[in-house]
């Protein structure tokens, strides 16, 4: 990652230099006591290049902490670099430097660019090597069964970030058996955490809970772990909270965890309109032939109108009209009823019909690819609903929620969401909620962007999810 970090801010520092000032040797002038004096742009750019590599190694952008998973990587890596350039411009003010701001503008943004798509093309070939268990840690447990199952299911809905779990110790365990529900080996109980390290080959342990460890325990695992090889993590039993809602403090001698309560400031509040009412003008200008081309097909198609208005609970309970390309066939409303019975998910609140006959030939096509979606870009611009949220719901749904999953209703509901991205129509409602409810919850601008781009790629390759 290293070198081709540095081959990519090399060819793009130099490269703008050369489109810019051409191969000559361009001067760069510094005012100093009333008097001119000038810098090759090739010394500038060498210099560029070194500075910016730096500030990627202290932002600590290639910790194995953050690569594979994740949009920190990411952010480190554009806010680094930021940093870097706003600090070049300050210090150039200041030294009364000349430098041309043509070349800082292009390179800090197709600096960031080309960077993130190296990265992106590296966590490619790191997923695959994790889908199959290569670079990735070698996980011992240490808990208690229920904590130990739970952190499994966990980890497992994630190999990309990197944990195999090969092992566990619990209290009264003994060797041979298995953690209940999982086929993860019991290595022996909680006093016997190094010498099962060593016979599963493990290098890192993490402590599931401590109810039942001894005093201290923590500390004796602590002190037995190579430096720089093994590692220790503490678990704690709170899920599906985000980086950016933690923050740790020590205190006595105690690592308390902070967890901040859920909420939207007034400056993120204008942030995402801001972003939903740019977004989606862009989208409906760039997708203007796709709108036209789709509204031709279902007019000659089908009898019935070519936008289908269906009220769906928004907001904080607030009904509204969402707009949809029809892809079914007039009156199919009617018809719900009867085949979710048939199907025998009338009392689940997520209501789709397999293989659902209600559906035209070209609404097969246009729902496979979400494009029977692209009206809402007006529903986005009218306020009704956001670009990335929790996809709304019917009334008879919503009049299903449990008390965790009204919480869906804080957020204004979305075009695309973190479950659409995440699986679409093959996930259960449990999993929908629980990562319906980790978006309301961790909302980020930087993960709006990472879901546009996974719904880009959902949309261009939808699988068998997609119905």
């Amino acid at each position: 990652m290293i070198v081709s970090d540095l081959l990519a801010i090399i060819w793009v520092v130099f490269g703008t230099q050369i489109a810019w000032f051409g191969l000559g040797n361009a001067q760069l002038s510094i005012t100093e006591d009333n008097r001119l004096s000038d810098i090759s742009y090739w010394a500038f750019s060498t210099l560029l290049v070194v500075l910016w590599m730096g500030a990627l190694s202290w932002s600590d952008s290639r910790s194995y902490r953050v690569i594979g998973s994740g949009s920190t990587e990411y952010v480190r890596i554009a806010t680094s670099s930021v940093r870097l350039f706003g600090v070049i411009a300050i210090v150039a003010f200041l030294a009364r430097i000349d430098v041309a701001r043509g070349f800082l503008l292009i390179s800090l943004p197709l600096g960031v660019l080309v960077l993130l798509v190296v990265r992106w093309l590296w966590r490619q070939w790191l997923v695959a090597k994790r889908s199959s268990g290569e670079w990735s840690a070698r996980v011992l447990l240490v808990g208690s069964q229920e904590s130990v199952r739970q952190i499994t299911h966990e980890l497992a809905r994630s190999p990309r970030s990197g944990y195999v779990v090969v092992g566990a110790c619990i209290p009264h365990g003994r060797i041979a058996g298995t953690i209940e529900g999982t086929n993860i080996p019991v290595m022996g109980n909680v006093t016997a955490v190094h010498e099962a390290m060593d016979a599963i080959d493990a290098d890192t342990v993490v402590i599931t809970s401590t109810d039942e460890l001894p005093v201290d325990k923590v500390k004796e695992i602590s002190w037995g772990l190579e430096a720089g090889r093994q590692h220790l993590v503490l678990a704690p039993s709170i899920i599906d909270v985000a980086g950016p809602r933690l923050h740790t403090r020590p205190v006595a001698g105690l690592p308390l965890i902070h967890v901040e309560t859920p909420r939207f400031s007034l400056g993120q509040k204008f942030v995402k309109r801001a972003f939903d009412v740019f977004t989606a003008s862009i989208f409906i200008v760039l997708l203007s032939p796709i709108l036209i081309a789709v509204t031709i097909a279902v007019m000659t198609t089908s009898h019935g109108p070519v936008i289908y208005r269906q009220q769906r609970i928004g907001q904080h309970g607030s009904p509204f009209y969402m707009l949809k390309f029809r892809s079914m066939r007039v009156g199919a409303e009617r018809e719900l009823k009867g085949l979710l019975e048939a199907q025998g998910t009338s009392e689940k609140p997520l209501f789709k019909i397999k293989n659902d006959p209600r559906i035209t030939a070209v609404g097969r096509v246009i729902r496979r690819y979400s494009l029977d979606e692209l009206p809402q870009l007006f529903n986005v611009l009218t306020g009704s609903m956001s670009i990335v949220g929790p996809r709304p719901q019917i009334a008879a749904e919503v009049a299903l929620y449990t008390d965790a999953a009204r919480r869906r209703l804080l957020a204004r509901p979305g075009l695309t969401g973190l479950w659409q991205v995440s699986g679409r129509s093959s996930l259960g409602w449990e999993d929908a909620v629980r990562l319906d409810l980790y978006y309301v919850e961790n909302w980020s601008l930087a993960g709006d962007l990472a879901i546009l781009a996974k719904t880009a790629r959902a949309v261009l390759s939808p699988g068998d999810s997609a119905h």
